[in-house]
């Protein structure tokens, strides 16, 4: 009899911890998948839209009726976007988040803001228009006028005035350049090179800013000697072109075989 009360007490002990932990689990599973998700919406997430390129206006409407807030965190300016529109946002589009999250946006200011002008005189077209895009600035009309200085800024001007390095311009501004053409404004008289050896030639050529272009050898027909310049282009007292420009080429036939250059260790 004793045996039998203890094996009924022994499975009375086990039921009823098997209830107390029924009750446990289903007390936690209310907790955990009702309760909490009913007050914390748990699970319920928004996808972030795409706000670029819509302004502060439409912004809080839009982002209201999907339970979304919007804040202007920062202003900044870019060309050829409308003043008060959205440049960046942050969650990005598309992005999970929950609902009420505020999302902060880079506005588009209205006006460009000021920065000192670059220096672009004496520099070459190249570097200036590699040193304009890192200001945020734009190439403007290309002028090139009678100097020796090739390809060289010469002008930096905005609205066809002179601007200085340092001075303030406006971001995005359009920048106007006048660029040396490699020729000069003053006008000689074309030498005379035939008959001279080829050295005498070329430091008369340099001497008065002229430069030497093309040299073609040829056999002497004369039997001039080696060096010796037998033509050039133009020629000296020619009635079509009888004046050079400073930084000008002549081009020269030289007699004799064309000399090898050495060869470079």
């Amino acid at each position: 009899m004793s045996g039998f009360l203890k094996a009924q007490s022994l499975g009375d002990v086990i039921k009823h911890l098997a209830i107390m932990v029924a009750i446990v689990l289903l007390l936690m599973f209310l907790f955990f998948f009702v309760y909490l998700p009913s007050t914390t919406n748990h699970g319920e997430t928004i996808t972030v839209p795409n706000l670029s390129g819509m302004s502060v206006e439409e912004l809080e409407d839009f982002l209201a009726e999907k339970d979304l807030r919007f804040y202007v965190s920062d202003s900044t300016y870019e060309q050829g976007k409308a003043p008060f529109t959205v440049i960046t946002q942050e969650p990005k589009a598309g992005e999970k988040v929950k609902e009420g999250r505020k999302i902060y946006v880079s506005i588009n200011m209205k006006n460009p803001p000021l920065i000192k002008m670059p220096k672009l005189i004496d520099g070459s077209v190249k570097n200036a228009e590699m040193i304009l895009k890192s200001y945020d600035l734009n190439l403007g009309e290309i002028k090139y006028v009678p100097d020796l200085a090739l390809n060289a800024v010469l002008r930096q001007m905005v609205n066809g005035k002179d601007i200085k390095p340092g001075d303030p311009v406006a971001k995005g501004s359009r920048i106007d350049l006048e660029v040396g053409n490699g020729l000069g404004n003053t006008e000689l008289d074309v030498p005379t090179l035939v008959g001279m050896p080829i050295d005498e030639a070329t430091m008369l050529v340099t001497g008065q800013g002229l430069q030497i272009g093309t040299v073609i050898y040829m056999d002497s027909p004369n039997g001039e000697p080696n060096g010796t310049v037998l033509k050039q282009r133009p020629i000296a007292g020619d009635s079509i072109k009888t004046k050079i420009r400073t930084g000008e080429f002549i081009d020269i036939w030289v007699a004799g075989p064309q000399p090898v250059a050495p060869i470079q260790d």
